[in-house]
């Protein structure tokens, strides 16, 4: 250890001698920039866009209840057809499945962020719809799953839980059926 301080500072007698003398180096450090900040380097320069689907850190929109008049929807009463893109609940003009099309699902592929997956309730039973319409959503990058209301709430509830971006077009069922 002394051979080392010695290296250090020869002029002290104990080897702990620390001063501008001795160490300028060490004294005087000056931090320079080696290099400019380009567009590329600086947000100031760059786009920048935010979007809040969810100002709080909850589990997001849950879809609690249907019938054929309508949905409970994170407590909120929706009469009818209606599309829920997290945080908001809009009515849908659509009355039946023949009903959709790609100008009724406009307002689902038109969103940013994108939406990853679309979630179709088409009433009591699942229903095919054109496959146009299912060509075109998976041409602008849209996963859609369609299935029968019941399962299409539970399925955007699980998605929705899991935090995925997703949005969900729902037909109320017309009758309700009771498991005995």
């Amino acid at each position: 250890m002394m051979a080392v301080t010695r290296l250090l500072s020869p002029a002290s007698v104990h080897g702990l001698r620390l001063g501008a003398r001795t160490l300028p180096h060490l004294i005087r450090s000056v931090q320079v920039r080696s290099h400019r900040l380009g567009p590329a380097d600086d947000e100031i320069y760059q786009k920048t866009s935010v979007s809040v689907l969810q100002k709080e850190a909850s589990g997001g929109t849950i879809i609690y209840s249907y019938s054929p008049r309508g949905f409970n929807i994170d407590g909120n009463k929706v009469f009818g057809p209606c599309a829920v893109i997290p945080p908001a609940i809009l009515q849908w003009n659509v009355g039946c499945h023949t009903d959709i099309t790609v100008e009724s699902l406009s307002l689902f592929y038109l969103l940013e962020p994108r939406i990853e997956v679309l979630v179709l309730g088409t009433g009591s039973r699942t229903e095919r719809l054109d496959p146009n319409v299912l060509a075109f959503l998976k041409k602008k990058g849209i996963a859609v799953e369609i299935q029968d209301t019941p399962n299409a709430c539970a399925t955007f509830n699980f998605l929705s839980s899991e935090r995925r971006i997703t949005a969900a077009g729902l037909i109320p069922p017309t009758a309700l059926t009771v498991m005995e």
